[in-house]
Parts: C-alpha cells; sequence; structure tokens
C-alpha cells in the first residue's frame, strides 16, 4: 500500500489535494483546527509528505507548529507565497506548488492553467492531482519557481487592487483598462523583488500574467480579500520606503489609468 499523506487543513483546497492522495491509492490523515497536529503525529511519525493547507493568515503559525519529524516532508501551497517565508522557518527544500486551479463551495474545481511545483514530493503532486485531471508542471529549479511564485503573486495582487477601482473580470481588466492593469502590476513586481531579494524580469512576468487573463477571462476581479491584499501591500511599501503611486491612488478612490481606445 502506498504511504500515507497528511492533510493540515480540510478546506476546499485541501480537499481537493485529499481527494487525488486518496484516488492514487494514499490513505489520508486529516488535521483539521479540533485535532492537534501532536496527535496526528504520533499516528503517522513517518507519512509521504505532509500538505500544509492553511489559510494565508495562518501559515507563518501553522510552520512553527510541524513536528520535527514532518519537516522534511512539508508540501506548501498558500497564495502571496515567498521562498522568505519558509527560509524565516528553518526550512531549507520545502516542496511548493503554485495553485492555479479555484475551487469554491459547491461546485468542481476549475483549472486555469498548469500549476507549476518544485521540490522532492513534486512527482507525486503531479501524479495525484493527475488522477483527478488537474494538471501539474514540475518545474527544474528555484529560480523557476520563484518565477512562478511571484507570476501568481502579480497575478492575485493586479487583480484583486485593480478590481477595487475597475470591478469586472480579468479580461475586461486587460482589454479595456490596460494602463491601470500595468501599472498596478509593475509597482506589485516593484514590491515583490524587495521581498525576494532580486531583481526581476517584470515584461516576462506581465507576459505571463496576460496567459492566465486569456486562459480564463471571465474570472472575477476582485475578490472578499482585495481590500486586505490592498493594504498589506501599502502597508509593505511603507516599510520599504516604495512610493507606488498607482496603489495609493486605488487606496484613495481615483483613477490610475486611461481606458484603452478599444473601450471610449
Amino acid at each position: 500500500m502506498p504511504s500515507p499523506v497528511v492533510v493540515i487543513g480540510i478546506g476546499e483546497m485541501g480537499s481537493v489535494f485529499a481527494r487525488g492522495f486518496l484516488r492514487s491509492g494514499h490513505p489520508v490523515y486529516p488535521v483539521t483546527r479540533t485535532v492537534p497536529v501532536t496527535e496526528i503525529f504520533t499516528q503517522v511519525p513517518a507519512p509521504e509528505m505532509v500538505l500544509l493547507a492553511v489559510a494565508e493568515q495562518d501559515l507563518h503559525t501553522a510552520l512553527d507548529d510541524i513536528p520535527a519529524g514532518w519537516r522534511d516532508r512539508l508540501v506548501l501551497l498558500q497564495n502571496e507565497l515567498l521562498p522568505a517565508d519558509w527560509i524565516r522557518h528553518g526550512y531549507d527544500d520545502p516542496t511548493v506548488i503554485s495553485v492555479w486551479f479555484e475551487k469554491k463551495k459547491g461546485r468542481d474545481s476549475k483549472v486555469i492553467i498548469p500549476s507549476p511545483a518544485y521540490g522532492p514530493h513534486a512527482g507525486l503532486l503531479a501524479s495525484a492531482l493527475g488522477s483527478i485531471d488537474i494538471p501539474v508542471q514540475v518545474v527544474a529549479d528555484h529560480d523557476t519557481l520563484l518565477f512562478e511564485l511571484v507570476r501568481k503573486n502579480v497575478y492575485i495582487l493586479t487583480t484583486n487592487i485593480a478590481g477595487l477601482q475597475t470591478g469586472g473580470t480579468v479580461g475586461e481588466l486587460w482589454s479595456q483598462h490596460r494602463d491601470t492593469a500595468r501599472a498596478i502590476a509593475l509597482e506589485v513586481i516593484a514590491l515583490q523583488e524587495r521581498l525576494a531579494g532580486r531583481t526581476l524580469n517584470a515584461e516576462a512576468l506581465i507576459d505571463a500574467v496576460v496567459i492566465a487573463f486569456e486562459a480564463d477571462p471571465a474570472h472575477q476581479c476582485m475578490g472578499r480579500s482585495a481590500p486586505a491584499r490592498l493594504q498589506r501591500a501599502l502597508q509593505l511599501a511603507d516599510q520599504f520606503g516604495l512610493e507606488l503611486p498607482a496603489l495609493r491612488r486605488v487606496a484613495a478612490g481615483l483613477p490610475t489609468g486611461n481606458k484603452t481606445a478599444a473601450s471610449q
């Protein structure tokens, strides 16, 4: 029998991964808010992997709570994730997946583009999710992983922040408010550069984000967490001494760009 997998956090996203592991024959041990991690660790001290599927705001607390025997089996999937987030907790080389499918309550999973994954357990992620028709792209190195993590961050932050001003879909954002989208994306990339501690290829990142726009143009720009994402981005900007005028104009309720000629 295949080795068991532990899933910490059985929300919408964790449940998708759990179904993939079960379909692949792996027993799944869930850790919920009412079940202490230490209790499951006693039952499963050496699982194949430990998937951390908690909400973004719970990530750092959860990383501190991982038992020592599980640390080299960890898999991360949170949004707004960068290497500094796991390095600060002493993790050297976790498996990481940048999730490009969505799962909403009462609906099946919807794939936008293949989800890049890197690390010791990337192959298992690919086979497990592939068994439920969710494609995973196993990437070759840390640099590619960083690019893919930033790509997802730029997609999320640009669409959420721009959506506070424009509303609508990502397709409409790019076709009708491209100046606004580019201005915000470039500032988000500048912030990501400070968080990652390195220069990034802004145009390549924007091109990669547009691929995701085109793959699902009807995707809504603004999620419930959009105001909090903008506030967090501006707090980080203040911390790093970044101006980010486009983001500050959105926060002030001011326009950040003109509509494209096609929309006028």
